[in-house]
């Protein structure tokens, strides 16, 4: 029983480790942090984005170069199914895409869903990813309607980097 409850709690913690790397990934895209994003491949880490299809490093920059015109982004994390096999795992993550963007002069919501579809690899007790494949299920693309909440002041709007209230840890400590 000692041996199935040993397994099982390795199992758990592995998920929670590869759950995190995701979070991170997400966080690096929306906060424009590459050191973040790239923190969660291996150095020998193959992408396949359809547009982009290559190693981590070269994707990290093209995804950052990518986003950063983008007046701002969210990455949402839907379900994720994560299948381990020792130090293997394979993963199904659903995911919505919001960017804000000026097309035309005018503010747009571009949105992608779909599914990243990843291998991860524990490597010296270290969980991260090995492959990630991009899969698009939908998009779409809307005139902006949130100006309503720039005119109002009490709002609290996010920003990039360390202009984010996320960013301001001793800020939040002393609220």
């Amino acid at each position: 029983m000692s041996a199935d409850r040993d397994r099982r709690l390795d199992e758990l913690i592995s998920k929670q480790e590869i759950y995190e790397r995701l979070c991170d990934y997400m966080r690096g895209q929306d906060r424009l942090d590459p050191v973040l994003h790239r923190s969660v491949f291996w150095d020998d880490a193959r992408t396949d984005y359809g547009i982009y299809k290559g190693d981590a490093d070269a994707f990290v920059a093209f995804a950052q170069n990518a986003l950063r015109p983008h007046k701002s982004n969210q990455h949402l994390i839907g379900q994720v199914r994560i299948d381990l096999e020792g130090d293997v795992g394979f993963g199904e993550v659903y995911f919505i895409a919001f960017h804000r963007i000026e097309q035309d002069g005018e503010d747009r919501d571009l949105f992608i869903s779909g599914r990243y579809v990843d291998r991860y690899e524990r490597r010296s007790g270290v969980w991260k990813i090995a492959f990630r494949a991009e899969l698009v299920d939908w998009s779409r693309n809307d005139a902006a309607s949130d100006s309503f909440l720039k005119a109002s002041p009490e709002s609290l709007l996010g920003a990039r980097g360390a202009a984010d209230l996320s960013s301001q840890r001793d800020r939040v400590r002393g609220l």
